[in-house]
């Protein structure tokens, strides 16, 4: 809903332009969009919306580079409404959409009723993760790996166990020379100053009663140690988002803060 709204409200020429973040939501979701507008310009709000635009077009920025360089697979880690395979403009990519089963149902009704298309190229990879390994079901789904492939995991580290982070995170590591991946990522509240802190009590308020508590954290140099096994990495912060994508706007889109990080490692 939130780069449904990048789309409908903010200044042109847009930091993320997807033209199916609209559609795809349908008569039944796009009304929230619109309820809350007079909500968009409270300053929490654009900066989560700065964020997740931020991030989206970034991760689309460097699968774009991988691409240039010969990769051929593009796997999305809790893929929800991405809407990168309707807008695919790479013939030559495979494009695997990873998420749990009821979720990925859900997506494909809302595509069906909404008149989005479904496209070749894509494969949906259905993980029931307390009962199926990652690994096994993308090996059934026909993915190489031998060939190296690119990993956007977006919106879910918070969420995840340090362990189940790990564990994802070896497969990725173990991929071949040439792939990537790009994920977001919290600092812990004890690394936020005061205000920052209050913000993030809120949301994780929020999200603790929708049943999904945020479990995660990390420092820049505590991801860095993660990614030990990786190279070329770049960890994004606020400012460096802010110079990257919201410089010489006309609105006042941008990110406020420390809490959010986006960070992208190569094999």
């Amino acid at each position: 809903m939130r780069r449904a709204a990048h789309q409908i409200y903010d200044a042109k020429p847009l930091v993320f332009d997807d033209p199916l973040a609209v559609p795809i939501l349908g008569s039944e979701y796009l009304p929230e969009v619109e309820r809350t507008a007079t909500k968009l310009h409270k300053p929490h709000s654009v900066s989560l919306r700065a964020f997740l635009v931020a991030r989206s077009r970034y991760a689309e920025d460097l699968l774009a580079q991988a691409v240039a360089h010969g990769v051929r697979q593009y796997v999305l880690l809790g893929a929800g409404l991405d809407t990168f395979s309707h807008r695919n403009p790479f013939p030559e990519l495979r494009v695997f959409e990873v998420d749990h089963p009821a979720t990925q149902q859900w997506k494909r009704e809302l595509i069906a009723a909404n008149n989005v298309p479904e496209v070749p190229g894509l494969t949906y990879v259905p993980v029931d993760f307390e009962h199926q390994q990652l690994a096994t079901q993308l090996a059934e789904s026909g993915f190489d790996t031998s060939a190296p492939a690119f990993f956007a995991w977006l919106g879910v580290v918070p969420y995840l166990t340090q362990a189940a982070f790990r564990s994802t995170l070896s497969l990725i590591a173990a991929q071949p020379e040439g792939s990537g991946v790009v994920m977001d990522y919290g600092q812990p509240r004890s690394a936020l100053p005061f205000f920052e802190q209050l913000a993030l009590d809120s949301l994780a308020s929020r999200v603790q009663q929708a049943g999904e508590p945020f479990q995660l954290f990390f420092t820049p140099s505590e991801m860095a140690a993660e990614l030990n096994a990786f190279r070329k990495i770049e960890d994004l912060g606020g400012a460096e988002m802010n110079a990257r994508y919201f410089t010489g706007r006309t609105d006042h889109l941008k990110v406020l803060g420390t809490a959010g990080r986006i960070v992208s490692a190569w094999r």
